[in-house]
């Protein structure tokens, strides 16, 4: 794998994925705000297993960005495999509000730009000020699939979606 690449489209940015799988594009944001943006990112560790960090991934202009702390060991994973997968943070075993998770990869943007743009708004939603810093890796995530879970009426229905596809709804009892 040749690592992160800077401007390769490979997938469907957050704009395209909700439009082409709203229901679990709702789900996903929804649970994203309810844990005021706490997820779990899981990433390929150099050793070929899997590494799971929780991670505050943002929106902004329409994207999903993973930006984090940098020289962390989950950030060093996507630089050697941009692969990853992001499940919404839950507490509740039966699952009342829904869960959701998505998979693709990561995409580098070099805009110097865009990244104050996400600092400011970082700044504002939270305090945080990282406005004039430069950052080592500006992650945009491309999704190839998706998945959400819904309890309720007896049953659990299992939505899914695959990039140029439509969601799909398996019901179990």
């Amino acid at each position: 794998m040749s690592g992160v690449t800077p401007s390769v489209r490979w997938m469907a940015l957050w704009t395209d994925f909700a439009a082409a799988a709203p229901h679990i594009a709702e789900v996903f944001t929804r649970r994203h705000s309810a844990t005021d943006n706490l997820c779990m990112l899981g990433t390929l560790r150099p050793d070929g297993y899997p590494r799971v960090s929780p991670m505050e991934p943002r929106f902004l202009e329409g994207d999903l960005w993973i930006v984090g702390m940098p020289d962390t060991a989950k950030f060093a994973d996507l630089r050697a495999d941009p692969r990853f997968t992001l499940h919404t943070a839950t507490v509740d075993t039966q699952v009342g509000e829904g869960d959701a998770k998505i998979w693709g990869r990561v995409e580098d943007v070099r805009d110097t730009a865009l990244h104050q743009r996400f600092a400011e708004a970082v700044f504002e939603e939270i305090g945080l000020d990282l406005r004039g810093q430069e950052f080592d890796q500006f992650l945009r995530a491309d999704i190839v699939g998706a998945a959400s879970i819904a309890v309720g009426d007896g049953h659990l229905d299992v939505t899914t979606w695959r990039e140029g596809g439509a969601e799909k709804v398996i019901r179990k009892h």
